[in-house]
């Protein structure tokens, strides 16, 4: 009888998941008509420009959506649709000695992205996302660099991947 109950509850909550159209157990939130996705390059308008920032981060934002959903990319009128702007990128000291030196000096990225669901509009937003990484003063940017953006593009990425389709 234990066994009959639980097969039950089971049947129960996933069909009420399944019905819902919008979760799964991946905690990705989807509407049940959402196959495709846009996202337009993301072009660097930052003061301080990388040469190779744009390509990165637009590259690395298609393929966390095309490894992590089922959904298919189009050049245009996605279901899902990305577009904006790197609006900052930026190196200035965080901690100062008490010879008035920089100890450390941080380098943050700021990415402006508009998503729309046409869908489920719910979703949608126009928000300014910023991450940073701070490094050693005795080391030059251009040392450490390629690696720290790696690492803050990974973690806007995540951001950004989060606030449009993870729900938990």
């Amino acid at each position: 009888m234990k066994y009959i109950k639980n097969i039950f509850l089971l049947a129960f909550v996933y069909l009420t998941l399944q019905g819902c159209g919008i979760y799964s157990f991946t905690g990705i939130a989807l509407h049940p008509d959402d196959k495709t996705i846009t996202i337009k390059y993301f072009p660097n308008r930052a003061e301080l420009v990388n040469a190779n920032l744009s390509q990165k981060f637009t590259e690395a934002l298609k393929n966390r959506f095309i490894t992590q959903t089922n959904l298919q990319f189009v050049p245009i009128n996605g279901d899902l649709q990305f577009e904006g702007e790197i609006v900052g990128y930026e190196t200035k000291p965080v901690s100062v000695t008490e010879q008035g030196t920089a100890n450390n000096n941080r380098l943050t990225i700021k990415v402006r992205v508009k998503y729309e669901s046409v869908n489920n509009a719910k979703f949608n937003f126009d928000n300014t996302f910023s991450r940073y990484a701070d490094y050693e003063s005795t080391k030059m940017l251009t040392d450490v660099e390629d690696a720290l953006v790696e690492q803050i593009v990974e973690e806007l990425i995540d951001d950004i991947f989060n606030k449009s389709v993870v729900n938990w």
